[in-house]
This record gives structure tokens, sequence and C-alpha cells, in this order.
């Protein structure tokens, strides 16, 4: 648990102040321990002394010399002077100028060595370093050595930053030491003091590396114990339902469609949770189309034959509401009240919601993260279910867990995720995996298109339309923004409509519209009304229509591979030929190398361990790591070998000591409920 002292706000830090914590507070720094925390991305190699005559330029250097001139100083304007003078080392001699600096002045003494850091500069055919760092030969060691480069936001410098954590290593600020002596010999890691120092102000290349193996390992192992620490409280050791076997023919008897091999697996697979007397806590992952909703809802079908409410969370208001349409036109014939609760609902019907709800007269509620409020009370909650629960975080999926007493818990994700991803999200979950499309689904075959085609795409948009099929085209950007080359939603809807396919209906769809509006014009794409559906990424989860084969996705380059999929998924649920064109302006080798993974394959989960390869875990799921902790050094593609190291080291704080109860575990039992709120842990209470 940080101490008071590291809670303190940066902004009463000696050279930070008022004006300066609006700029800390955009890099997520707000307190000592943020400051302290906050790592380098790279460090600046100080240590090679340069001859003057070695010198190249635009490189960095540190080198020794004499000043052999006397400093000229001129005044430009008042409160600016510029120092200037050579400095030589018996090699060659270079020009060294100072900005703003006028008390070195005294010090600039002809034949008095100093130690200098630096960048090399041209100027107009000899070389000249501006506001070097300098300091007496004496004390050369503050400039030699491995120079801390931290991750900037305007308004901040680099040696701003690096000066400030320094006078607060200085002053011995101290990190509580949360691993135990055992941990940390048993994984050879370093004491975190030690690290804190050696990764701002290093020693060597090595102890870079042990601080970095220290301070990654104590980030992916506090994440694990999180949530091996929710498994085991919430389902391991606790009673669950036992829901009686129940037969769901009378559900699938409403299907148009008969349920895959793989549906009937993870269908078993589920079955044998519920049946148990222990909590189910299974994630079903399933590529898009694949039927995951289908398996959802025969898991509801049973929990509320044995007398128990269901929820369904979505991420999406969109998504939430096709979810209820779906499972309301099969649970209505059925008896089997559903209801539908978003941050959109009238308070008023709100209200009824909530009364009914509280009453068991819901058997079923589908909604958005409104199922987490306070208000929200289920009579008999037995089974929750999330969708696309990367978007959620872990605390939200505690707190709907809590909506009942041991209910079974079941979540879904259309992303495809990396087996190491998976092992950090899911490390306290049973997965499924439906790797089996509907029968009669066709491959949707993929094109990379530039603009010299662009004629040849709206023929072949035209051709597909004239068959009676529909299209999607999908931007990035709902208006113009000159600083991004990004063709607009709203441009290329104006140009379609009123240019290129006057003949046809052209409809508008973004996340900025209003429920109605968005809702009136899916409805009118689903019943064909509209050929052409100009849209936002809002359309990745949300719009089910089998007649749609054509998807276009405009600056498909600035889309991750996983989105891009998303996206593709869309099309391609029926029995006719779909396609997927993805058009870009880039045109590098990287890019065509990248996009053109999309067109070898359409297998989500291969697609996504190459999409976490070239764009890292940060930005995988294409907004930043939704479901997880921003890891301020942990990279789960390079940092594999720690991420299984620190699941040992959790699930062997579990099995010894679930509830923190021996003195050793103490600091990290305080540290967990610090960090994910120990009403929703309920550890050893």
């Amino acid at each position: 648990m940080k101490s008071l002292i590291l809670d303190e706000n940066v902004q009463y830090l000696k050279g930070v102040g008022p004006t300066r914590v609006k700029h800390f507070e955009k890099l997520g720094i707000r307190t000592v321990y943020d400051l302290l925390t906050y790592f380098p991305r790279e460090y600046e190699d100080r240590n090679n002394i340069k001859k003057i005559q070695d010198f190249m330029a635009d490189e960095n250097v540190v080198f020794v010399g004499k000043i052999c001139t006397r400093p000229q100083i001129r005044r430009k304007g008042r409160g600016f002077s510029l120092t200037y003078f050579y400095v030589t080392d018996t090699t060659a001699r270079v020009q060294v100028t100072i900005f703003n600096q006028s008390y070195l002045n005294e010090k600039l003494e002809v034949d008095k060595e100093f130690a200098f850091y630096g960048k090399v500069e041209d100027n107009k055919g000899h070389f000249e370093i501006v506001n070097p760092v300098m300091v007496e030969v004496e004390k050369i060691d503050k400039i030699k050595g491995y120079y801390p480069i931290y991750p900037l936001t305007a308004g901040l410098k680099n040696g701003h930053i690096a000066k400030i954590i320094s006078e607060l290593l200085d002053k011995k600020y101290a990190l509580p030491e949360v691993l135990s002596n055992s941990i940390r010999q048993k994984y050879a890691l370093c004491e975190i003091n030690y690290a804190l120092e050696q990764i701002h102000r290093p020693n060597s290349i090595e102890s870079i590396g042990e601080a970095r193996k220290r301070l990654i390992f104590e980030e992916l192992f506090m994440l694990q114990l999180a949530l091996l620490t929710m498994r085991n409280q919430n389902f391991a050791t606790k009673k669950g339902i036992k829901f009686k076997d129940t037969n769901y023919d009378e559900f699938t008897k409403l299907l148009p469609f008969e349920l895959t091999g793989a549906q009937i697996r993870v269908i078993d697979e589920i079955m044998t949770d519920m049946s148990s007397d222990k909590s189910m806590n299974r994630l079903v992952q399933g590529d898009v189309g694949s039927g995951k909703t289908i398996v959802a809802a025969i898991a509801m079908y049973v929990a509320v034959k044995n007398g128990y409410q269901a929820s369904l969370m979505a991420p999406t208001t969109i998504l939430a509401a096709q979810h209820y349409e779906e499972l309301k036109k099969y649970f209505s014939k059925l008896n089997i009240t559903v209801e539908l609760l978003t941050g959109s609902t009238t308070k008023k019907n709100k209200d009824i919601i909530l009364e009914k709800l509280k009453n068991g007269e819901i058997d079923i509620l589908i909604g958005t993260n409104a199922l987490v409020s306070d208000n929200v009370e289920f009579k008999n909650a037995g089974l929750i279910i999330t969708d696309e629960q990367h978007r959620f975080g872990v605390k939200q999926r505690m707190k709907l867990n809590a909506k009942g007493e041991n209910t079974d818990v079941l979540v879904m994700t259309a992303t495809p995720i990396p087996r190491t991803l998976a092992l950090m999200v899911y490390s306290d979950l049973d997965m499924s995996i439906i790797d089996e499309l509907p029968k009669g689904r066709i491959p949707i075959k993929t094109y990379v298109v530039n603009e010299k085609l662009e004629e040849r795409v709206d023929n072949f948009i035209k051709k597909e339309i004239d068959k009676g099929r529909q299209a999607y085209i999908v931007c990035p950007l709902i208006e113009e923004n000159e600083e991004l080359d990004l063709t607009a939603a709203t441009n290329i809807y104006e140009k379609y409509k009123n240019e290129i396919f006057p003949e046809y209906e052209v409809g508008f769809l973004h996340g900025k519209m209003k429920k109605k509006e968005k809702e009136q014009v899916m409805q009118s794409f689903k019943d064909g009304k509209v050929q052409i559906i100009v849209s936002t990424t809002v359309i990745e989860v949300g719009v089910n229509v089998p007649n749609a084969t054509l998807m276009i996705i405009e600056d498909a380059d600035r889309f991750g591979l996983a989105t891009l999929h998303q996206l593709r998924g869309r099309v391609g649920r029926s029995t006719f030929e779909s396609f997927c064109v993805l058009k870009t302006k880039n045109m590098s080798q990287k890019c065509r190398e990248r996009l053109g993974i999309m067109v070898k394959s359409n297998n989500g989960f291969e697609i996504a361990e190459k999409d976490l390869e070239l764009r890292g875990p940060g930005d995988f799921f294409g907004i930043r790591q939704h479901g997880l902790p921003e890891f301020k050094l942990a990279n789960l593609l390079t940092d594999v070998k720690l991420l299984k190291l620190s699941n040992d080291a959790a699930k062997e704080i579990i099995m010894k000591d679930p509830e923190f109860k021996l003195p050793e575990n103490k600091v990290l039992k305080q540290e967990l409920f610090g960090r994910y709120n120990e009403q929703l842990l309920n550890i050893g209470t």
C-alpha cells in the first residue's frame, strides 16, 4: 500500500507547481508514486568519450575539452542572451553555444577543462554544439552512464522529468516491498527500491535488465493474483448453484438452422459446469458469425427453467439491442420474459424494469454497463453473461457477478485472443472455443486496392447491388481532420449519395447519432430499403444483415487486423458469395505485407496472433487495452516467460495462503486491496 507521502500530489514538488501539474496529468502522473513509477522507454548510452575530430553531424556525444577562446556574449532583446566559445581536445576544436545561461560566464575561463554532452550540429560547414550538458571535468560521472529517456507530452522536457525523479530518489522515497523473500529468491528478483533506483539511474546494462525483470514480474504477478483470487474466492471454494439437467430441445426446435458440432461441444461443456456444485466461470471464444449468442441463449434457457434469472451485458447499446431483438424472438414463444436496460432507457421505463426485476417478473435482462449500477437488483440471479468481455474492466466483471449468490458466469468474445494474451486477461476462466462456422458459409474473398482502382471498386459495388445485394462502406472518422489524411465518413456519404450512386438509397450511421436515428437507419438497411450504408466502426458490432455481401473499408491501413477481421465479419453471413475490399493510400511494403495477411487468411485466431505480433498488446483491440490495466513496462508479446513465471508464483500463493494470512503476505494483501478494491475482492473476510 502506498504511504501517505507517496500519495502526495506532484503539484507541491519543486519544479512542478500549478502550471506544469496539468502536463503531468496528461501523462497519468498525479502523485509522487505515479512519478516514481513512470519508467523510461529507452536509454541513451553516454559512456564512450569521443574525440572532436571523430564527430559526425546529428550525433549525441560525450567529450572532454579545454576552452580555447574567450567567451563572446551577445544580447538579443530583453531577457535573451547568447554565449559562444570554442573548445579543443588537441585533435580539433568545436564551437559551443549557450542560450540564457549567463550565470555560467564566471566559470568559462580559457584553458579550463570541462566535460560536455550534447548534439553535434552542422553550422554552415563547421560543427557546433548548442546548450550541452556541461560539468567540470572531475564531475564527469554526472554526464556519463545510461541516461533515461521518458515518454513526453507537450510542455514537458525529458531533462525536467529526469531531474525531478532523481531528486525524489535522493530524498529516499521508498516503495513498499510486496514480494516476499522466498518469491524473490525463487525467481531471482532484486529488491523493489534497488529496481527503482536502477530503472531511473542505472549503473550498467545488466542493472537495467535486473530492474526491468523485477518490475515487469510484479506488474504481471499482481494482476494474475487478483484474477486468481477472484476465481478462488467466488468460485473454486464456494458452493455454486447446482442446476438440474434440463432438456433444451424445446428451444432448439425453434431455430431455423442446425447447431454446429462446435456449438454442441461448447454447450455440453457449459451444461457440465452448470450441473456441478461449483460456480461456472467460463469464456467462450468464437469467430465472427460462429453462433455464440445461441449458445448463450441455451444457457439462459436452462437457468430460467431452473427457477433463476439471467442477464447479458454488452459493451454498446447497439449490440445490446441486437441481442434483445434476437433473443426475444425465441423466448417470447416460450413464455420467458426478456427486457432491455441501457443508458438510453427512459427513467419511467427504467423504474418499471427495475421493479419487475426485483420482484422476479423478468426472467432475462439484457443491457449495457447500466446493469452494474447499484440500483439494479435481481430477485434470484443465477447466470451472468458478458459479451465482448475485453471491453469491460476486471472490476466491472466482478461487480456484475456480485448481483447474485454464487452465480454461474459465462463470458463471450468474437475477438479471437492469442494464447499469451488470453493467459493474462482470462487466467481466472475455463475456456471453450467455437471453431466452426455454420454450414453453407462461403469464405469471404478479400482484396487490397489503392486509389487507382477507385472506379473499378465503384463498378463492383454497382454490380453487387444490381444483383439485389447490399454494401457497407466503413470509414475511420466522422468529419474531416486536417491533421490526418483520412477519408471522412461524411464526405464519402455525400459523394456516394449525390455523385456516384444517386439511383440507390444510401444510409449513414455513426456513433454520435441518437439512438432512434441509429435504429431507423439500421432497420432500413435490414429491410433492404437502403442498399448502401456508410458507417464508422460502430458497424463492427451491431448489425446482422445476411443480404449484405460487400464490405469496403476506407483507409484500411489505419485499423488493426483484429478490427478489420471484425468488420469483414459483417458480410459472409449467408450462402451468397461475399467480398471485402481494403482501400489504402499507403502502398509501402510494410503496409502491403500487413494487409496481405487479411487476403491470405479468414481465420480469426491466426490473424489475432499476427496482429499482436505487429502492433503489440497495447493497441491489440483497436482501443487501448480495455479490460487490462495500462502496463508501465510489461509487454505480453516479449515477456511471455515472465508472464508464465508470474502465473506460477500467483498460483503458488493462492494454494498456500488463499486468504493472505501469513505475515510474509501482509503487505501483498494490502497492495492487492489498494489496486483492485477490497470490497470487490472480498479477501479474508
